[in-house]
């Protein structure tokens, strides 16, 4: 897969992805920072990114719109560097078997400080 880092994000992931044989990058380091959610989405879409966020709700709204992406991973909690290169690191175990989320988003919460992972197709199918 090929992940991009949001950044809202600490660049770590970056490492987490790579460490487990993967693409990925990060916003701030293609000189993206600071760029509205929906100019991020075109970049998104034509780099075949797999984009990994804590912005739920605007990338949940964006990727409705979209017919056909890489996948959306959503890591829930504001959490500190260390607590999401674990959450995102439980994810991309959870890709391992399939390693494709064409048109899906895979969440990551806290529950009683266990994880919790939640996948679905977006957008809705009509």
């Amino acid at each position: 897969m090929k992940f991009l880092i949001d950044e809202c994000l600490h660049t770590s992931l970056v490492a987490v992805a790579q460490d487990l044989g993967h693409e990925c990058s990060h916003v701030n380091w293609l000189g993206l920072s600071g760029e509205t959610d929906w100019d991020l989405m075109p970049r998104i879409v034509e780099g075949d990114f797999t984009f990994v966020t804590n912005n739920a709700r605007d990338f949940r709204k964006l990727y409705a719109k979209e017919e056909l992406h890489a996948g959306l991973v959503i890591i829930v909690p504001q959490v500190l560097p260390a607590r999401q290169r674990e959450l995102f690191s439980a994810i991309v175990d959870e890709l391992a078997a399939t390693d494709n989320l064409v048109n899906e988003v895979i969440e990551i919460s806290l529950e009683d400080g266990a994880a919790v992972v939640t996948r679905y197709v977006l957008p809705l199918a009509e």
